[in-house]
């Protein structure tokens, strides 16, 4: 239980629950998707939602029965009510990670850009911080500054319905045309769930940050190191959003494709990852080699101008980042390193020149 997490749990709740009612087609917020993913990432200590619950009466006894506290924060008139949960809710948070050092990670459900610089200041205080919030109504700004974010709308147990609109006074009776056209559009399937993430986007995303890790610190890339550094890249990113159920079976299907490869770490259930040092490289190179001999021997050196879509001509899955590099002449210098190829700069030429290799 010592290695545990200990989280605590802040809900904004007015934005979480008319957020999931006004984009999942009226459905009410359910919180216990969030409560089995926080589970997963450690032991929650603190749970604490607020609202003026005179306005979620259905809701305040389904997070009671999750032992969530409730906060009351009463519509006053000439005040404004968000604004004073906005500040209850950040002041409490901030005291919270003073005065409880035991805790190391704060989730914030919202979407509200507002809480920006309490995310900034609980990191500034080495905590954890995990964002959630319903993925239509959640500011941009939000998720880059969280280590994490999870979107309400992916997680398990969230079923999105399609978007009727928002609750309001009842239409008047349409006409016959205008009835007909509503009734059509009411009998068309529900939307198909978002489409799976590219995979080869995938492939490049983690052949790059492995080829980063190796190249900027002299000890092993694990799998969970790994995450971590994807999730600095990008906190939305989730192995669910590209069909897979965890990391390592994401890891182990990279491994099958040669993009890396896999051995035992210093943890079980903890592999270290690395990029291939043979295999696919060596294809590649291969390729560079013929390309450039090819077209060296029709009109002398070859500009790295033009030479990429030359080789996908030949290769059209081609890709140096698959292979872990960041540019095409990163991927040249390493051809020319292994002496596959020469590699020079020509000031007549303003560009770098490749000649196939002698001997």
């Amino acid at each position: 239980m010592d290695q545990e997490d200990r989280i605590a749990l802040f809900l904004d709740y007015e934005n979480l629950a008319l957020g999931a009612r006004d984009h999942h087609g009226g459905r009410a917020f359910d919180f216990r998707p969030i409560a089995d993913a926080l589970a997963e990432r450690g032991r929650v200590v603190v749970r604490r939602a607020y609202a003026d619950w005179s306005y979620f009466d259905e809701d305040r006894r389904m997070l009671t029965r999750s032992h969530v506290e409730l906060i009351e924060i009463p519509q006053r008139m000439g005040a404004s009510r968000k604004n004073a949960a906005d500040i209850k809710m950040a002041v409490d948070a901030v005291e919270l990670a003073f005065e409880r050092g035991y805790i190391s990670t704060f989730v914030i459900c919202t979407g509200d850009s507002d809480f920006t610089p309490l995310v900034h200041k609980l990191r500034e205080l080495n905590k954890r911080v995990i964002g959630v919030g319903v993925e239509k109504s959640t500011s941009a700004l939000l998720p880059p500054a969280c280590d994490e974010f999870l979107y309400y709308d992916r997680l398990e147990g969230v079923d999105v319905l399609p978007v009727r609109g928002r609750r309001g006074r009842p239409a008047r009776a349409a006409e016959p045309q205008q009835a007909e056209a509503v009734e059509q559009e009411q009998e068309r399937p529900p939307a198909a769930e978002e489409p799976v993430r590219d995979a080869d986007a995938l492939a490049v995303l983690v052949a790059q940050t492995v080829a980063g890790l190796q190249g900027s610190s002299d000890g092993e890339v694990t799998a969970s190191r790994l995450k971590r550094t994807l999730l600095r890249k990008d906190p939305t990113f989730s192995e669910s959003d590209y069909g897979f159920r965890t990391f390592g079976e994401l890891l182990r299907h990279l491994a099958g494709l040669n993009v890396v490869e896999l051995a035992e770490g210093p943890a079980k259930g903890d592999p270290e990852v690395s990029l291939p040092e043979h295999g696919d490289q060596e294809v590649a190179f291969a390729l560079l080699r013929s390309v450039v001999a090819d077209l060296a021997g029709s009109g002398g050196p070859v500009a790295l101008s033009g030479l990429k879509n030359q080789l996908r001509r030949a290769r059209p899955e081609f890709s140096e980042k698959k292979l872990g590099y960041r540019s095409f002449l990163q991927f040249c210098k390493a051809a020319a390193t292994a002496n596959e190829v020469a590699l020079a700069w020509s000031a007549d030429a303003d560009d770098y020149l490749l000649t196939p290799r002698q001997g």
